[in-house]
């Protein structure tokens, strides 16, 4: 365990922190067991967690996001598992952002097994490091299980130019005790919760609601909305 700035001269002394994070992934199978580590019986429990955190937030007449018919992104996508289970069965359409080419081509092929297909609007091949989109676009951008790749604040900063008015940024993440714990195998961080807001308040974020997942066994991370 170490401190965020302890954590910064290790990181930034790792100019393959990107890429190493990359060929971790690519070594993973496109599965839900691939992308849960061995936990895919989680699924449901997960996407029933994030349902009714954002419920409060979602209706269908009025004018500030997240509407049901517009916009979402969701990062650091995987094989589409979140979107499927989640943000589909809340929203209409969404965006699909993942840099290893197996898994969007393994969500492509779920969207259309199950016909959805023609509610993801764009499958956008980028790393998180390198997604910036357009300004005022999204009303949502989802990003789970996936910060943790990411070294800085400069993220959060390009995902706020790119909402809508009142649009929201939802993260949920494993959180630390305390401190930072670097895991130097797939070339990611977990962060405290204290570290983590004070990210988001760096970019200029203000924190609406937290919430902590029930229902994940105990000698897991808290999982924290």
């Amino acid at each position: 365990m170490i401190d965020t700035e302890e954590a910064d001269v290790y990181i930034n002394s790792r100019n393959e922190w990107y890429t190493d994070a990359a060929s971790y992934w690519e070594q993973i199978e496109p599965t839900v067991q691939g992308m849960l580590g061995g936990f895919g019986f989680l699924t449901h429990i997960d996407a029933k967690g994030s349902s009714s955190f954002i419920s409060e937030f979602v209706a269908s007449d009025t004018d500030s996001p997240p509407r049901l018919d517009t916009k979402k992104a969701y990062c650091g996508a995987g094989i589409g598992r979140v979107s499927e289970t989640f943000l589909l069965k809340t929203f209409d359409r969404v965006d699909l952002v993942e840099q290893n080419a197996q898994f969007l081509n393994t969500a492509k092929a779920n969207f259309k097994e199950n016909g959805l297909d023609n509610r993801v609007d764009a499958y956008i091949p980028l790393g998180l490091q390198e997604f910036s989109p357009e300004e005022g676009q999204y009303d949502l951008i989802w990003c789970q299980w996936v910060l943790g790749h990411l070294k800085d604040v400069s993220f959060f900063q390009r995902c706020k130019k790119g909402l809508k008015p009142n649009g929201m940024i939802g993260v949920k993440e494993n959180i630390a005790h305390q401190g930072i714990l670097i895991d130097k195998e797939d070339s990611s961080m977990t962060r405290c919760e204290e570290i983590l807001v004070e990210i988001m308040h760096r970019a200029g974020l203000t924190i609406v609601k937290q919430e902590t997942q029930s229902g994940f066994p105990k000698e897991l991370f808290a999982v924290k909305m």
